[in-house]
């Protein structure tokens, strides 16, 4: 494998920005709003030359643009979207085609540090790579954003890996991750170990269980092709959730440079025992089979939940149950922190004396970002104790981050790896997950609307039980 790190490549800004697929979906509900708001920001300085297959006109792409910008909610100011179109040219043609790539080098011009943005199946990126390389468009300088899946088990990541890693060094691939964009890693370990009441804590020593949410209130819908193919522990797991678990049980890294950063996340998938099937319960909601592009006697998993361990000293011993489903209750992405149980309270009256609720913390993710601390307390408008609850939401306090695509194109065309995944950290999450892939449970059918299968009940057994997402209001 390429070196992991290159600081050469690093902190230098992109001078022109590619889209493979720029006329596809992503790019319509995420890319050009994103782009949009970074030139309303200041912070888009670089042309954008889209290229697909579509016969297009760069009129035929603004309109386009126009569109999806407001679509996504966006309110369009005049003048930033001039200049916002000024910056959008486009380029039709096959991507097997070499003039296609002829093509897109006239129209880069001058550019020495393009960011290629491959909003396409993994599947042509090798070749798009591979032709970009031909028709000498991959300067050392370059870099090129993928989006996931980053393979489809740990053989094909592997693969995928080492077709790209022909033509490019492990420090120009940017595998995007938009979760990664949502609290940025940063944010994240700041609250972490910044905080003197809450690193102390943020251990085997008092913490009993650690449950990580991502629920989607809504279903597949319309992308029913793409999906069953795939599942819930591919879709999500993979990339979006061990990430994240990552980012909540790592080390302080020693410092803020990325290979440092992804060292330190990289430990900690690597401290995670392979997963077991005993503990994974996979669910499909009802009424699934029934989607355009769903096989009729489909056993994907539209739900996902697991226990995970983590072999190190800061963990061993605490339970990290992880879940993921569509067509849940609500839509919400949660770390939540369960602490033990205190000593029997003596001193409580009789009547009063109850085993008090567990202390939670609850770092939140999606939609809005917060923070939550549950404690347990007396209060004069009941007889005994109760939890309190003790939060705050980011939008109130200084206003709410920018949008994860934003976060993360502004960080590629800076040259900023830090928000990216690395391969060793893509194959360990496969590694991980590799026993779920070859020994899956049969799928529990679940009510849409619910929290999912009953199996994921059992899964917790001992625990105490999954905590609803905490919905601020």
């Amino acid at each position: 494998m390429a070196a992991a790190t290159d600081k050469s490549t690093e902190a230098v800004p992109a001078d022109a920005l590619v889209v493979f697929g720029i006329t596809g979906d992503l790019a319509k509900k995420m890319t050009l709003r994103s782009l949009y708001r970074l030139e309303r920001r200041g912070l888009l300085t670089v042309p954008v030359i889209g290229v697909a297959v579509d016969d297009w006109s760069a009129e035929k792409l603004r309109e386009h643009a126009r569109e999806a910008i407001s679509a996504c909610g966006e309110e369009i100011d005049e003048d930033v979207f001039a200049r916002f179109a000024k910056r959008l040219s486009y380029v039709s043609g096959d991507f097997a085609d070499p003039d296609t790539f002829k093509r897109v080098g006239q129209a880069m011009g001058a550019a020495k540090t393009p960011a290629f943005y491959l909003e396409i199946p993994p599947s042509l990126f090798g070749a798009v790579v591979g032709s970009l390389d031909g028709a000498g468009l991959l300067p050392r300088a370059a870099r090129v954003i993928v989006e996931k899946p980053f393979g489809h088990d740990l053989a094909s990541a592997r693969s995928l890996a080492a077709e790209l890693h022909k033509h490019l060094e492990e420090s120009q691939l940017y595998r995007i991750d938009h979760f990664l964009g949502k609290m940025g890693l940063e944010e994240f370990l700041y609250l972490r170990f910044a905080n003197t009441i809450l690193e102390p804590v943020w251990n085997r020593n008092h913490v009993a269980s650690v449950q990580i949410t991502m629920a989607e209130e809504f279903g597949v819908e319309d992308r029913g092709h793409f999906y069953d193919p795939v599942g819930a522990l591919r879709d999500v797991v993979v990339n979006h959730l061990l990430q994240l678990l990552a980012a909540a049980a790592m080390e302080p890294p020693a410092g803020a440079d990325a290979a440092t950063l992804k060292d330190a996340k990289y430990a900690v998938l690597r401290s995670i025992a392979d997963a077991s099937p005993k503990c994974y319960v996979r669910g499909q909601y009802e009424g699934y089979r029934d989607i355009d592009g769903v096989a009729k006697d489909s056993s994907t998993e539209t739900y996902a939940a697991m226990r995970l361990e983590i072999d190190n000293w800061r963990w061993a011993g605490v339970p990290f149950f992880i879940r993921t489903g569509k067509r849940l209750a609500l839509t919400s992405t949660e770390v939540r922190l369960v602490f033990k149980h205190p000593p029997r309270l003596a001193f409580v009256s009789p009547e009063k004396r109850k085993r008090p609720e567990p202390d939670q913390l609850v770092v939140r993710l999606d939609p809005g970002t917060g923070i939550k601390v549950q404690l347990d307390a007396l209060r004069a408008d009941r007889t005994g104790p109760a939890p309190i609850q003790l939060d705050m939401e980011f939008a109130q306090e200084g206003g709410e981050a920018p949008t994860p695509y934003e976060v993360l194109l502004h960080a590629a065309l800076e040259g900023n790896t830090t928000p990216f995944t690395r391969q060793d950290a893509v194959e360990e999450s496969w590694r991980i997950v590799r026993p779920l892939l070859d020994a899956a449970p049969p799928v529990e059918p679940y009510a849409p609307g619910s929290w999912g299968p009953p199996g994921a009940q059992r899964l917790i057994a001992g625990f105490g039980a999954w905590h609803e997402p905490w919905v601020p209001g």
